[in-house]
């Protein structure tokens, strides 16, 4: 209805009530004129069978009715009459004319024309049928037949009239009332459209104008519409129309001010680009001359410590005096200050160029942790303060991520909690904040009572190289970069870095950091292995004594707590014959007692009763009597405290290994012949007295064109090659030595980078130019040994190392038993037999396998290693030998990350060959 135009509108709104009117009178007029027509018929037809009547009564008096034959026919000729029928009293036809009557459907009263006459009237779709009663009439009986009686029956007439005439006048009738209706109608549409289109034309007349003003054309305007209406609807478009061409013209002055204003503001933006573009490149230039000054200076001050930390490190293999040993250990300290200071400027100049990539392996968070303690342990018991450590039960183990650099962030916020607290405790809490399937977020807190910050101090703590004041800086020294490499990094782990201070109350770093959960590292720990034991704990200091009590519940160790000797002495004494005796003592250093010394504290509980005694100390404090005690009886740990290493403590207590293995002897490695290239004849002298010490055979060079000479007529079976050289550098001599190896088609030899070049980009064109790996300075013997293990396969003699009072230390032992019958006997459901016969068939196989290994490994071949080797871990996992499967477990997983393996294959072979003594030397 709404697209229906107002001209239509004006015609419907006419048109329907006129024609309802007009045929509501032709329909009227209709039917009065059908209305009539029926009654005329009706007359006709009594006006027949009255003509007929007298002689038809005549005829049937005188018995003669074929006489009124004649008669019948000629009412034929009359309008409308198609048959005429004459018929006795009994209704027996004497005389018909005209065709066979149709069947009537319905009879119908008589109105007054027949009224006494005794007139029926039968009517059908096709014709209507009249029979009048013939009587016998006084004057009928008196002239022909007296004998009738008065009013007597003689017979009946019938007269058809047809209906054709009748219908075709309904149809003329019902036509012309039709076409009176149309002519009508039509009429009334001519008027009506010719009035509307007065109304419409004008308004069409404006729409256009409208439509013309919206396009632009302002200079429209509408004349007079012959209405007051449609005139002032005119006269509205117009002044619009006046009005938006006056604005129109304003706006224009505007744009036109508008774009000379943009064209000087893009002329002055062109120069300022030119000129930014300009300050671009000069920053790009300096951001180039910096990394390379950073590489540089990179090298320059990492070569000198090089040759400081490396003989500083031969040096303590000699005899010294004390004295001499405190002047070199000052001198170690110094330098390894002096490395990580270098060392955090690289990292806030990766930082700085987005360069910095985070690593995505799996670790274990409580070992990361517990790591990281141990490092900075000595530092806060120098000082006296109490470093403990709480990790939720809820927060996960394993987890995936970059452990170096969390380790980096947690490092450096316990130091500078260490370094700003001269009394009382730090305290590092780990919890879990949220979790799902596949990562988890972590909230990790170092909490201390130190000097506290103020917010002045807390606004500028994380920017770069600031510290809280300048007299902090002075008494603690560093290049105030630690706290803002630490935020970097987090802020990379998708976390946030925070603190709460105020001034002289202590500081509360929180971070949270979000890691991908591992399955690949899982708690090795079991879960409760140390149940039914009871311990006593002996702890002054408050948040040490929660960890411990806590660790020792996670063991599932039973425990109480006493503050002072005199209260554990006295339960002690009562529970001593009782089921409820206490298995296991632990006791402080820090206890302070005036009556006896550490020493009588601990000789006087060890043994007494089957209780055993662990001892907790400072990393700083030194009591050798401790080490005399039997380590079946006594144990020293030093604080802080883990579960691991208590519950290697307890284990080495009451589950002692069943056999103490003899000294295996170490075969002289084979001999290895290694090429060293450097232009520093310190470094140089350093590398070489490494490598000589560990029984590797060394040759020398001091330029890349000298090694080339000597490398033409010997052969090495590795290289060791300094990166900046003068004249012909690294890159450059290994990129001819390639192309000479390619030319005689040998085998290439494996060469490693010895560069200070600690930038990403350095070490990959190293990889790019043909070298096999790389070492950055300062080297330590391990690295040099483990890196000739994984490109030779040698393995060289590290031999022992000496401590700082100049005398050699053996190694740490092993932190797994070779066997272990009770874990045997635990995983064989308690059945002896089976542990028996489980530990004899893994030693029968072992040979077999052991064979295996060396042949593929041997024959570099990985996939078929990594086939034995997890192998035999799955049959490890039945038996009771966990150091064999620690060092399995250990291969196995750098193996399927593709990493340097060499060393762990030839730490499990070892194992494989301690624990075959081992079982050899078992009693029958």
């Amino acid at each position: 209805m709404n697209d229906i135009s107002l001209k239509a509108r004006i015609l419907l709104m006419t048109l329907l009530p006129a024609g309802a009117v007009l045929l509501a009178l032709g329909g009227y007029f209709s039917w009065q004129a059908i209305t009539d027509l029926n009654r005329q018929l009706l007359e006709r037809g009594f006006m027949t069978v009255e003509h007929l009547q007298s002689r038809a009564a005549n005829v049937l008096l005188a018995g003669e009715p074929e006489q009124l034959r004649t008669h019948l026919s000629a009412t034929l000729n009359q309008p409308d009459v198609r048959a005429v029928s004459l018929y006795d009293s009994d209704r027996l036809i004497l005389e018909h004319s005209g065709p066979q009557m149709h069947a009537p459907e319905l009879t119908l009263g008589v109105d007054n024309l027949g009224a006494g006459t005794g007139l029926q009237v039968r009517q059908s779709d096709n014709s209507s049928r009249f029979l009048l009663p013939l009587l016998a009439t006084s004057e009928l009986r008196t002239i022909t037949s007296p004998d009738y009686e008065a009013d007597g029956l003689l017979g009946w007439l019938e007269v058809e009239l047809g209906h054709g005439n009748l219908d075709l006048r309904r149809y003329q009738i019902l036509l012309h009332t039709l076409v009176l209706i149309l002519i009508g109608l039509t009429l009334i549409g001519l008027v009506v459209s010719s009035l509307a289109r007065r109304i419409s034309d004008p308004i069409t007349r404006a729409n256009h104008a409208v439509s013309r003003i919206s396009r632009g054309q302002l200079d429209v305007r509408l004349g007079e519409q012959g209405s007051r209406e449609i005139d002032d609807l005119a006269n509205g478009i117009n002044a619009m129309a006046e009005t938006l061409q006056s604005a129109q013209g304003e706006l224009q002055q505007n744009i036109d001010q508008a774009t000379e204003d943009l064209r000087q503001t893009l002329e002055t933006i062109e120069v300022q680009n030119i000129e930014l573009d300009m300050a671009r490149k000069t920053a790009l230039e300096a951001s180039r001359i910096k990394s390379e000054f950073l590489a540089n200076m990179s090298h320059e001050l990492r070569t000198p410590l090089n040759g400081i930390i490396g003989f500083s490190n031969l040096l303590q293999r000699t005899e010294m005096s004390n004295r001499q040993q405190d002047y070199l250990g000052t001198i170690e300290t110094s330098a390894d200050n002096l490395l990580a200071i270098i060392n955090e400027i690289l990292d806030f100049s990766k930082i700085e160029a987005g360069k910095l990539i985070l690593e995505d392996l799996p670790f274990n968070l409580r070992d990361l942790i517990q790591d990281t303690l141990t490092m900075l342990a000595p530092a806060a018991h120098l000082k006296k303060l109490e470093l403990v450590s709480i990790i939720y039960r809820d927060t996960p183990i394993g987890l995936s991520g970059d452990a170096l650099r969390l380790k980096q962030i947690l490092s450096n916020l316990i130091s500078n909690a260490i370094k700003f607290t001269q009394r009382g405790s730090v305290s590092i809490r780990t919890m879990l904040e949220q979790e799902d399937e596949t990562q988890a977020l972590l909230r990790i807190s170092v909490t201390d009572t130190g000097v506290g910050l103020t917010p002045i101090q807390q606004k500028s703590l994380f920017q770069a190289f600031s510290q809280a004041d300048n007299s902090m800086s002075r008494q603690a020294g560093g290049t105030g970069l630690g706290l803002t490499i630490a935020k970097r990094l987090v802020e990379q782990m998708q976390g946030e870095i925070g603190l709460r201070s105020a001034a002289g109350e202590g500081s509360e770093f929180w971070l949270t950091v979000r890691l991908q959960k591992s399955s690949q590292t899982t708690d090795d720990l079991p879960e409760k292995p140390l149940v039914r034991l009871r311990a006593a704990v002996l702890e002054p200091m408050v948040l040490s004594s929660q960890t411990l009590l806590h660790c020792l519940e996670d063991l599932g160790l039973e425990t109480c707590s006493y503050e002072h000797t005199s209260l554990l002495e006295e339960d002690l004494a009562a529970r001593r014959h009782t089921p409820q005796h206490v298995d296991l003592v632990l006791i402080s250093s820090a206890v302070t007692d005036r009556s006896e010394t550490l020493i009588e504290r601990v000789n006087r509980h060890s043994g007494v009763g089957g209780c055993k005694t662990i001892v907790l100390t400072d990393t700083t404090e030194q009591y050798p009597e401790l080490d005399q005690l039997s380590p079946g009886e006594c144990q020293v740990l030093s604080r802080p405290v883990c579960v691991r290493r208590l519950s290697r403590a307890i284990n080495r207590l009451f589950r002692p290994e069943p056999v103490t293995l003899p000294q295996q002897t170490v075969s002289t490695p084979p001999s290895v012949r290694i090429l060293c290239v450097d232009d520093n004849a310190a470094n140089l002298k350093l590398v070489e007295t490494f490598l000589e010490q560990m029984g590797a055979q060394v040759v020398t060079a001091s330029s890349g064109d000298e090694a080339l000479e000597l490398l033409a007529g010997e052969s090495v079976d590795l290289i060791f090659m300094d990166v900046q050289m003068p004249g012909m550098d690294g890159r450059e001599t290994t990129t001819e030595l390639r192309l000479r190896e390619q030319l005689a088609g040998c085998e290439p030899r494996p060469i490693i980078a010895l560069t200070a070049h600690a930038l990403a980009d350095e070490r990959r064109k190293l990889l790019q130019c043909g070298m096999n790996d790389y070492m950055s300075k300062p080297i330590s013997p391990e690295q040099l040994s483990h890196c000739v293990l994984r490109w030779t396969g040698v393995a060289l003699n590290l031999g022992p190392i000496t401590s700082q009072n100049g005398h050699p230390t053996q190694r740490p032992e092993r932190r797994e038993q070779v066997i272990d019958r009770e874990e045997g006997l635990r995983l064989a459901a308690g059945k002896a037999d089976l542990e028996a016969d489980m530990l004899r068939m893994l030693i029968d196989s072992l040979p077999i396998e052991q064979a295996r290994i060396k042949e593929h490994n041997s024959a570099s071949r990985p996939d078929l290693l990594l086939e034995t080797i997890h192998k035999l871990h799955g049959a490890c996992r039945y038996c009771g030998v966990p150091e064999l499967r620690t060092y399995c477990q250990r291969a196995e997983e750098l193996l399927k990350r593709s990493q340097p393996h060499y060393a762990a294959i030839h730490e499990l072979i070892a194992a494989i060959e301690r624990l075959q003594l081992a079982y050899a030397s078992e009693p029958d």
